[in-house]
């Protein structure tokens, strides 16, 4: 009659189960009771003596097995001699109809496969008793099996010990099997029973990703065990990239520990002796009970679906894109073809803050990172700004300048899709989306960035939507998380004022979200890196609020009164309405009533939707509208950057963005709660808007902005064809100011494009020794005298000086410049080249060309290539990989059933060896 020893494995001060055992019909002759996380008994030496039919059994110390669990474990394997393993079925112990674990067995590739996990059970696996492997919870074996195979491997302690023992057992020559009529109750994990604490999410990961590779280390041939161990290192990145395309980055540190862990294991070769010493039969005695692949693919997407249903995430509601979406995004494109028209055919734009950029998508690329940045000797790292100008100019690559000319014609069709689509998360009907993506394509701030040439801030328009779109979406979906770290790093690039409001935002959002608070925290991590080279450079010379300056060229421009700041105007000259009333003989006030009034019913209906049902939606809106609005009113009065001797503001424009859209946001849940009566309050508003910026839509479409076609140089053509043989060539630039002065500037090459500006240079608190020898090399070249300029023209690298066109018609201003034009055809150092259309042109004919530009250095490398690993990171995690949901019977899960085929060990080869070892 065989012998039962109970080993009853508990925690500390868990009282051990004795009494299930007391209730079994079959009870076992013996009971041990051991702590948890103590070594397991490798051999019987210290168990009752006993025969070679006695018997192990395995519990938790809380386990709860049926009265006749352990007579029909023995009822199994009294009837088949060859069964040495037996486990049963493993249950909840509050739906003893809930299966948690029946038999494992493993992928091609050595992944382990629970065939049972957290289904319900309806006798579907019943019908199958041969298996690979149990788990050692309510495992029964038999005893002198135990001591052949000297128990669990040491390098298992937990996940897959009883599989590894099941294989082994199976590779001596015997046979496991299930037993579906004996149940036992486990309320912990089927592997955690052996430890004091439960292993975590992460040290789950950890352990599972461990356990497979010391079994392949342990089972591989022996010709074959360098080359694994060699590609651990390698696999371990390889599967980080799938981790991160397959949405699971939070994995991708137990990964590593795992492999490291693996590297170092000291007991890969005792188990590889042990295996050795026991193994009676061939690989290809297991091939029939192993997973093939294409029924782990079906279970990978079965388990897709199960954490679907169980996240009890709604399914989003959006208005469908026909016709609503398409319509106004068609409206959107005529509107911008309009805007545009006398740009039509450009190649390049000018004006305001527009250059032209590099000729080539190397050159937009090279000048970010480290490198000089005022002409002058001046190195640091470029502006974030700088990698969304390359981005931008690498869409058009035969002409990089021409993706300024594509954006001006693009942006409003692209920013209404984008106001559209964000607005179907805060509405369930179909007009109020259209009305939001209308709304943001006559946004006042937006049209006076297409007026005045500003990118940047043409691209925060755009960009904003698209941001809070994926904000919204990042407690769902580590894809939108990663997409919205990527256009947030973009729209604090474009204007840096934002990114204090758009932290505070994130970070409340992740409050509100405290499950995914990771996920949607991570969403600052690009910005943060992109921007800390430079942040580390105006900390150490303590100008901060320099990090708040626009980037690209310092445009001046009339500060905005409280009142249009209100209504979105930017700039004191961007409303255009004063100059209306004047032309028809009003009176001047009517220029601030009559869009103050336009705007009413929009501020009244922002108002209401703090009342109507959908506040919970309306007065974050509001809050962040609020935000956008303080963020303009600070940015009006810090004047951070010079020009020339004057100090100049940062452009509130992309503050009163984020200021439209809270309220464009707050209007768009107001037009869902008002039911039929939305369309005629919504049209009322959108007519008020269209009055607001009636002025400025018709003064850019008659072209009365500064945009305009340019030919993408900044400097006399003569002067880009020398800088092809020489690229540090220096050029003087001087202009003439409206207050008598004369402002200096050395730029290289081609001349400096909008890639090349850099706010490192343009806040710096005071002059250089190199800004001052400048300035003195100007002043004597613009006086009459015997002053010999070539040791500060050779110093600089200087070969040309340009004296730019006047601006205007101011008298005084033309005077100076004449001035300075016969100073300059007076000095022997200089040949006079004549008149361009960029200024007047001499050359000084002794210059010596520098040579090539120097290559960064290895610090600066080391902050390029960090950066750029963040944002392949985040990219990757951007990237969307869901897949078709497909649905199997049986419902069985493979114990990575959360993971995406990208995650799989589809990098991998077999791990299991063959008879030849």
């Amino acid at each position: 009659m065989p012998r039962v020893t109970a080993i009853l494995v508990t925690r500390d001060g868990e009282a051990p189960a004795e009494s299930a055992l007391a209730a079994q019909t079959r009870r076992p002759e013996d009971v041990i009771v051991v702590t948890a996380g103590t070594r397991l008994v490798r051999s019987t030496a210290a168990l009752p003596a006993g025969s070679a039919d006695d018997w192990l059994w395995f519990l938790p110390g809380d386990a709860a097995p049926d009265p006749e669990a352990l007579a029909r474990l023995l009822h199994a394997v009294e009837v088949a001699p060859s069964v040495v393993i037996a486990g049963p079925k493993l249950v909840d112990p509050e739906d003893r109809s809930l299966l948690r674990s029946f038999g494992e067995s493993v992928t091609g590739f050595g992944a382990t496969v629970a065939l049972a996990d957290d289904e319900l059970d309806q006798s579907q696996h019943d019908s199958h008793d041969d298996v690979l492997g149990v788990v050692l919870a309510g495992m029964l074996v038999r005893r002198p099996t135990w001591d052949a195979l000297g128990g669990p491997d040491e390098g298992l302690p937990t996940i897959d010990a009883g599989l590894d023992l099941s294989i082994r057992a199976r590779l001596a020559g015997s046979r496991v099997v299930r037993v579906p009529s004996a149940r036992v109750a486990i309320s912990g994990g089927a592997e955690d029973f052996v430890r004091r604490r439960p292993l975590t999410a992460s040290g789950r990961e950890r352990a599972r990703r461990h356990a497979q590779l010391h079994r392949r280390l342990v089972y591989a041939p022996s010709i074959a065990v360098p080359l694994h161990w060699l590609s651990l290192l390698p696999l371990a990145v390889l599967r980080s990239l799938g981790l991160l395309i397959g949405k699971r980055p939070g994995t991708i540190p137990a990964q590593f520990a795992a492999t490291f862990a693996a590297i170092f294991d000291g007991s890969v070769l005792p188990a590889r002796a042990a295996l050795r010493r026991t193994r009676r039969v061939g690989w290809t005695a297991l091939a029939s009970l192993r997973i093939p692949n294409d029924v782990v693919r079906e279970r990978r997407a079965t388990a897709r679906d199960l954490a679907h249903a169980r996240s009890g995430a709604p399914d989003l509601v959006r208005a469908g894109f026909f016709p609503g979406g398409f319509a106004v995004t068609a409206v959107a494109a005529v509107f911008g073809l309009a805007l545009s028209v006398h740009l039509l055919g450009a190649r390049a734009l000018a004006g305001g803050a527009l250059r032209p950029l590099s000729a080539t998508p190397g050159g937009l690329w090279a000048q970010f990172g480290w490198g000089d940045r005022d002409g002058l000797g001046l190195t640091g790292p470029a502006d974030p700004f700088g990698a969304v100008v390359a981005t931008l100019g690498t869409l058009t690559p035969w002409n990089p300048s021409f993706s300024l000319v594509v954006l001006w014609l693009v942006a409003p069709p692209i920013a209404a899709l984008g106001a559209w689509w964000c607005a179907t998360r805060l509405s369930t009907r179909a007009w109020p989306p259209v009305l939001a993506a209308l709304l943001w394509a006559i946004a006042p701030p937006f049209l006076a960035a297409l007026s005045d040439g500003r990118p940047a801030a043409v691209m925060v328009h755009v960009l904003l939507p698209w941001l809070v779109l994926a904000v919204l979406e990042a407690p769902r979906s580590w894809s939108a998380a990663g997409a919205a770290g990527l256009l947030g790093a973009a729209v604090a690039a474009c204007s840096p004022v934002l990114l204090p409001a758009l932290a505070v935002a994130v970070v409340v959002w992740s409050f509100a979200h405290p499950r995914a608070i990771l996920r949607v925290l991570s969403i600052l991590l690009p910005g943060l890196v992109l921007g800390a080279p430079l942040f580390a450079a105006q900390f150490a010379r303590g100008t901060l609020f320099g990090l708040l300056a626009d980037p690209g060229p310092v445009v001046a421009f009339p500060a905005p009164s409280g009142w249009q700041l209100l209504l979105g105007f930017p700039s004191a000259d961007s409303e255009g309405w004063h100059a209306v009333v004047q032309s028809m003989g009003l009176p001047v006030a009517l220029g601030t009533f009559l869009p103050i009034g336009a705007l009413a019913v929009l501020a009244a209906v922002v108002l209401l939707s703090t009342f109507l049902p959908g506040s919970a939606r309306a007065i974050p809106a509001t809050v962040i509208g609020l935000a956008g609005l303080a963020t303009a009113v600070i940015a009006a009065h810090l004047e951070p950057a010079t020009s020339g001797a004057s100090a100049v503001g940062i452009w509130p424009g992309s503050g009163l963005s984020l200021y439209w859209a809270g309220l464009v946001g707050a209007a768009v849940v107001a037009m869902n709660a008002l039911g039929r009566a939305s369309a005629v309050v919504g049209l009322v508003v959108l007519a008020g808007a269209a009055v607001v910026v009636g002025p400025m839509v018709a003064g850019i479409v008659t072209g009365g902005g500064q945009v305009v076609a340019g030919d993408g140089r900044t400097l006399p053509a003569i002067v880009a064809a020398e800088a092809v043989a020489d690229p540090q060539l220096g050029t003087l630039v001087l202009r003439s100011q409206d207050d008598g002065s004369l402002a200096a500037s050395v730029e290289r090459g081609s001349g400096d494009g909008l890639e090349d500006f850099s706010t490192l240079a343009l806040t710096r608190p005071a002059a250089s020794v190199e800004q001052s020898s400048l300035a003195e090399l100007a002043g004597n070249l613009a006086s009459r005298g015997g002053y010999n300029p070539a040791p500060a023209l050779d110093q600089f690298g200087i070969e040309f000086v340009v004296l730019a066109p006047q601006v205007g018609t101011d008298v005084a201003t033309a005077a100076i410049r004449d001035r300075v034009a016969e100073a300059l055809d007076a000095q022997s150092a200089l040949e006079p080249v004549g008149d361009t259309e960029r200024g007047s042109l001499w050359r000084y004919s002794a210059h010596q060309p520098t040579g090539g530009l120097e290559g960064p250095s290895g610090p600066a490398l080391g902050i390029l290539a960090g950066q750029t690993a963040v944002f392949v990171f985040t990219l990757l995690l951007a990237l969307p990989t869901d897949r078709r949901r497909r649905r199997v019977a049986g419902g069985a899960q493979a114990e990575d059933d959360a993971e995406d085929a990208f995650g799989s060990d589809s990098f991998e080869t077999d791990e299991f060896g063959d008879d030849r070892d």
